[in-house]
């Protein structure tokens, strides 16, 4: 099938790669000349496992293309994705004007029928708006609003796995109209997606309106568990529980599980952040205040300090003296993400203070440089004491303590002598709980994970 994805930012690479990888005639959109350049030139702007390999296998295989050219792009699919930005707007509701831009420009340019996707997370209603731009570009143009029908299929990446989750995927929602031609674009997608069906039925179809609010409200029950088990972690801290003990005992229940069960330092990303936000604004909207959401932002952002109060409790408030290791500096592994990452109000929070440190990510490095600039943009003093090493052990040299924020595989196993002969004092502060509390002691180490049974030294 002849697919256009309009939007080569993290969901668009990653659906039109894989949909290329069925066999599909893919075309890739995006305004930004630099990206397009890059990609064409064999690199990936962003750092997915296995799509490098799979967009060159692709590339090769003359299924995957890459170009500015809009009416080209229309042109091309009968199937048109739409995966621009929906960044935050200063309310907290989803920014849409990328998403009706693009509507604009199929309506502009189409000739032919058209199925065209909301494949950006959207607040409820939005289709409705994208059809209204495609319909009043259309009507200027004299055509008939029935070559188009506005289709609802949200993603449900995880980033660090967002490849195997497109291709191997545990759901796919579509959401349709019941008119005749919603009908015939149903068809549509259910031939696009027929290969990941092959094995047994993945799929779900729903009204259009459903399938916006599904993909809201799953992040927004992943948030409030994480924040719920942080919440029982603070608690634990205070009772002297053992917060992994509690994740064993209930997520034993089938009822609740294991997943998503794990506390911390918050969660960040381009996900949970924006969306539990606007899936609250939409409610406020239609009257209603949902307070567990509102309680679910403020428990991350508090959770996001949960270590600097750690590290105080430890050092003191001034930290002027005081030089730390940051091990992890994505949102979560296997990722450059930097957006809403807890490690960048963890390190502004240090530098405050009066802090210096020295940072390590496996992946994120430029990303962060680039986050740093911005978020010390007005303190370029502060800005001078943040750096950056290319090997973990590089960042313990002379530190007071080692501060782990994201939990990449190799921070799992670390050489532990070679750790205590770096720092100057053998101090963990594990925001990811890495380590066994009983082990770190039997090392010699004080450390602090996050409701663990926090052992300091005597």
């Amino acid at each position: 099938m002849k697919v256009t994805i309009i939007g080569s930012g993290y969901v668009g690479l990653v659906t039109g790669a894989c949909l290329a990888e069925q066999g599909n005639n893919v075309f890739c959109l995006d305004v930004d000349p630099k990206k397009i350049a890059t990609l064409n030139s064999g690199g990936v702007p962003i750092y997915e496992p296995g799509l490098k390999e799979m967009i060159e296998r692709n590339r090769t295989a003359g299924r995957l293309q890459f170009s500015t050219d809009i009416a080209a792009s229309v042109a091309h699919g009968d199937i048109q994705f739409i995966a621009v930005g929906t960044p935050p707007d200063e309310d907290g509701s989803a920014d849409l004007q990328y998403v009706v831009a693009a509507a604009r420009n199929i309506g502009r340019h189409m000739t032919a029928p058209k199925v065209v996707v909301d494949k950006s997370t959207v607040p409820v209603g939005t289709a409705e708006k994208v059809m209204a731009a495609i319909v009043e570009e259309l009507t200027k143009r004299g055509l008939s609003p029935e070559l188009c029908s506005v289709v609802s299929n949200p993603e449900f990446l995880k980033e660090g796995a967002a490849v195997e989750d497109f291709m191997r995927p545990d759901r796919i929602v579509i959401g349709t109209d019941s008119n005749p031609s919603g009908l015939r674009a149903k068809e549509q997608m259910r031939k696009l997606y027929a290969p990941f069906n092959r094995h047994h039925e993945r799929t779900y179809y729903m009204d259009v309106k459903s399938a916006e609010l599904t993909k809201y409200a799953a992040n927004a029950m992943l948030a409030t568990r994480i924040s719920f088990m942080n919440e029982l972690a603070n608690l634990a801290d205070v009772v002297g529980a053992d917060i992994e003990a509690v994740r064993q005992g209930i997520g034993s229940d089938s009822r609740i599980g294991y997943g998503f069960l794990y506390s911390g330092t918050g969660y960040g990303g381009s996900c949970f952040p924006k969306d539990v936000s606007a899936l609250s604004k939409t409610a406020l909207e239609n009257g209603r205040d949902l307070k567990i959401l509102q309680a679910v932002e403020a428990v991350n952002e508090a959770q996001k300090t949960i270590l600097i109060q750690k590290i105080e409790k430890r050092f003191g408030t001034d930290l002027s003296s005081r030089r730390f290791a940051i091990w992890g500096l994505a949102f979560k592994p296997n990722t450059d993400d930097m957006r809403e990452a807890p490690s960048r109000v963890i390190i502004t929070e240090l530098v405050k203070r009066g802090a210096t440190v020295v940072t390590y990510d496996p992946i994120a490095m430029a990303e962060a440089s680039h986050c740093f600039d911005v978020d010390f943009a007005n303190n370029p003093e502060g800005r001078k004491r943040v750096s950056m090493v290319d090997q973990p052990m590089d960042a313990l040299d002379g530190c007071d303590a080692l501060v782990i924020v994201t939990e990449w595989k190799a921070f799992r196993s670390p050489d532990f002598d070679l750790l205590k002969q770096k720092l100057k004092s053998p101090i963990i502060f594990d925001g990811r709980n890495l380590y066994e509390p009983q082990a770190m002691q039997e090392l010699g180490f004080e450390y602090q994970g996050i409701g663990r049974h926090n052992l300091l030294r005597s």
